[in-house]
Parts: structure tokens; C-alpha cells; sequence
């Protein structure tokens, strides 16, 4: 009995997802372990191994289809095996998502298939094509009377159309002919220089970092204060540190752990910076705890996944926290439901030597903390001092320039007695 494979569920808030490449096609073997297609969610990107094996006999959905999760997307079995039932009971589970998804191209070679004389008609009278084939079509003037369908239940699909064209049956009702060449001096008077670019389709991930960056500059009041603090003892205590890590079996901290450590301790006492501003409701949601959130650079875009409850961990354990979080938003394999819950977040752009920026506030938070990265002034008395620079941004319909500047100033107190901290 042949396998469906569905659309796994990545998180219990993960709806749909989009695959990103088949590794494997129809009439492949297929060894438990292989991955047969990549995708991804609106944040994360992942990998589905099988965990059968035999022949690909079907693939329902192409590369770029927004496939909703537990639905079919491939089927696996024994060669020749006859999959007609599976497939229907497919599209009964989910008779909407046809109209949107498609069609599956089966495994059955084309020489099995019987070639019908006229185009491929359903209910009604109408074409049975799926809309890749239509546009295809549309575009190629292919004759679609002349289209030999090997979709399921006799529909034209997107390779019925290419066979046409490879055969040059337009309708114009003959072979494509290629124009003859023109001499070298007449196309070196007539051709111009081709501008050179090429075009890549936004991924999924890309498209709601965008849309979520622009709503939020769009509706929000935002506000960037930038401070700095004597970095000269978190710098010694990290050199400590790195010297008796591994004896005293501590992870390796660095100096981003520090400030959200810091953070976490001091934002309880900075409420409206510790909360969600409710756009809908204009209602203010205020936090207990300090789920922090912390950017995360990735091949896919910006990730940022959440600590919860930093506010009750120790150094180490933030430390250990945010290189798991990293390390799970990086290789694609955070659970989706860790990225999202920030109450407020961090974004660390000093190790590329930003001396200050404006950070973005991801809605509906109402404040993020951008971390600089460290320059050496000269105080009074002529001597110099590292400088770490902190740029505050926040939502000025949530709270005011005061107490924003309140939360900075603190925290730049706390980090400069830093050892202080750790004893509270």
C-alpha cells in the first residue's frame, strides 16, 4: 500500500507552508532518510526526510505552493502501483485548496498513457487544465487542441504544453522556425548594449519581514534615544571569564549575554517598555516576566527568537539560552512557536563595528534595544575609556521621552557595575 506524505505542522501557529525545492521527482527511489523536499514557514526553513521507502509515484504540489500543513503533498509506493484512489481521497480532504493547488503529476510513464484525439473536457464542457498549464499556454500561443493530457482524471498539465512546444504545435498550426542570422556588421549596427541584472523572486520569509518592518514604521510613533556606558568592567569580568570558562564548566559569555542580562534585570522596573501596545483595542498589555527577544542574523533574513522569562535566569543560563536560540534560528531548526512571545528585544550590530543605528520595533512591542559596538573617549582628566553605545528605540504613543531615557539610563548604570548586578 502506497505512503501520502503530508505537510508537517512546524508549530501549533504555523497554518501553511511553502515548499522551497523538490529533492526528489516522480519515478525516484526513495530510501528512508532521504529528503524529499525542503521548505518553509513565515520564519523558518526545514527539511522532510523520508521515513519510507520505495518509488516517488506523485508530487501534488510544484516548488512555490503555499501548501496548508497536514495536507498531501507527495505519494510514495511501489512502481506501477495504482494510486487513483489515494488521489481522489486526497482531493475530497480538501476540495477548496484544488482550486488553488497544482495538479499532481503521476508516475505513470507517457508512453502508458493513451493520447486523446481533442482536448481534455470536464464538466460542463470545460477544459480540464491546471491554471500553470493556462498561463503556460497563454503565453506560448500553444495549441491546446492538440495537447495529449497526463494529469490525473485527464488533465492538461504544464509538461502537456511543453510537449507541444517541443514539437512546435502553436496556433499557427506549424513548426517554429528560427529566424535566419543576420550578418555580424548588419547586428553590430542594430543591437545595443543589454543591460545586465537578474531577477530573484522574494522568499516567503523575506516578504514578511517586509511587510512586518513597513507596518511598523508605517503606524508607529518611533523615537530612537542613544547613550552610552564605560565599558571597562564588563570587559574585565568577560576577560575573567574566558580564562576560567572551561574549569568552572561555564559557557562561553560574551559581551551581547551581558546586555541581555542586564536587560532582563532592569526592564521589570520600565513597565511600559515591558508590554505590547494593542493597536485594535488600544489597550496596554503589560508582562510579569521579561521574554526577550533577540535578533538573529540567518541566510533566510532576520530571526528573532525568544528567551522567556530571562528575568528569572542566571548569566549562564542566558548565555546557554541565546547560543541554543541562535544556533536554532540559523540551521533552520527552531520550533516556530519560539519565535514570537517577545515582550521586548535586543539587536546587536557592534561586532560590524555600527557605532549607532535606529533599530526597528517589531509590533506590538513598544521598545527594542540596539547594541553598539565599542569606541574608546577621553574623559576630563585626558585619559581614555572604552565606550559601549546602547540606542534605545521606542514607541512614543506607549510612553514618553522620559521614561524611555529613565530605562536607558539605568541600564547603562547597571552595565557599568556590572558585578554589582550579578549580586543582586
Amino acid at each position: 500500500m502506497a505512503d501520502v506524505i503530508i505537510m508537517p505542522r512546524q508549530g501549533q501557529s504555523v497554518e501553511s507552508c511553502v515548499i522551497t525545492e523538490w529533492k526528489k521527482k516522480v519515478g525516484d527511489k526513495v530510501a528512508v532518510g532521504d529528503i524529499l523536499f525542503s521548505y518553509e514557514t513565515d520564519k523558518s526553513g526545514f527539511e522532510e526526510a523520508s521515513t519510507v521507502e520505495g518509488t516517488m509515484l506523485a508530487i501534488l504540489h510544484d516548488e512555490g505552493d503555499d501548501v496548508e500543513c497536514l495536507l498531501p503533498v507527495c505519494v510514495i509506493g511501489k512502481e506501477g502501483e495504482d494510486i487513483s484512489s489515494l488521489l481522489t481521497a486526497g482531493n475530497e480532504t480538501a476540495p477548496a485548496a484544488e482550486e488553488k493547488k497544482e495538479v499532481v503529476e503521476a508516475a505513470a510513464p507517457a508512453a502508458e498513457i493513451k493520447p486523446e484525439p481533442t482536448v481534455s473536457e470536464g464538466e460542463n464542457g470545460r477544459m480540464k487544465i491546471s491554471p500553470r498549464a493556462r498561463h503556460l499556454a497563454e503565453r506560448t500561443d500553444a495549441d491546446l487542441s492538440k495537447a495529449v493530457p497526463t494529469g490525473p482524471n485527464g488533465r492538461i498539465i504544464e509538461r502537456d504544453v511543453n510537449a507541444l512546444l517541443d514539437k512546435g504545435l502553436t496556433t499557427a498550426g506549424k513548426v517554429s522556425e528560427a529566424p535566419a542570422e543576420a550578418p555580424a556588421a548588419a547586428v553590430a549596427k542594430t543591437e545595443a548594449p543589454a543591460a545586465e541584472y537578474t531577477d530573484v523572486k522574494l522568499p516567503n520569509i523575506r516578504k514578511v519581514i517586509a511587510k512586518s518592518m513597513h507596518a511598523s514604521l508605517s503606524n508607529m510613533a518611533q523615537l530612537t534615544l542613544n547613550a552610552s556606558f564605560d565599558a571597562t568592567k564588563i570587559m574585565a569580568y568577560r576577560a575573567s571569564l574566558k580564562e576560567k570558562a572551561e574549569a568552572l564548566g561555564l559557557p562561553n559569555i560574551t559581551f551581547n549575554d551581558m546586555v541581555l542580562f542586564a536587560v532582563a534585570k532592569t526592564i521589570l522596573n520600565h513597565k511600559d517598555l515591558n508590554a505590547h501596545y494593542l493597536d485594535d483595542t488600544q489597550t496596554m498589555r503589560y508582562f510579569t516576566h521579561c521574554n526577550l527577544g533577540m535578533a538573529v542574523d540567518t541566510e533566510r533574513g532576520l530571526l528573532v527568537p525568544t528567551i522567556m522569562n530571562a528575568d528569572t535566569l542566571s548569566l549562564a543560563e542566558i548565555a546557554s539560552a541565546a547560543k541554543k536560540a541562535a544556533k536554532g534560528a540559523q540551521d533552520g531548526s527552531i520550533n516556530p512557536d519560539l519565535l514570537k512571545g517577545a515582550s521586548f528585544t535586543v539587536s546587536n550590530l557592534g561586532s560590524f563595528g555600527i557605532e549607532s543605528f535606529t533599530p526597528v520595533i517589531n509590533p506590538p512591542q513598544t521598545g527594542i534595544l540596539g547594541v553598539d559596538t565599542i569606541t574608546y573617549r577621553v574623559k576630563a582628566d585626558g585619559s581614555a575609556y572604552p565606550a559601549m553605545g546602547l540606542s534605545l528605540t521606542f514607541d512614543h504613543r506607549a510612553l514618553d521621552g522620559a521614561p524611555a531615557a529613565k530605562f536607558l539610563k539605568e541600564l547603562c548604570t547597571n552595565l557599568e557595575n556590572f558585578d554589582l548586578l550579578l549580586a543582586k
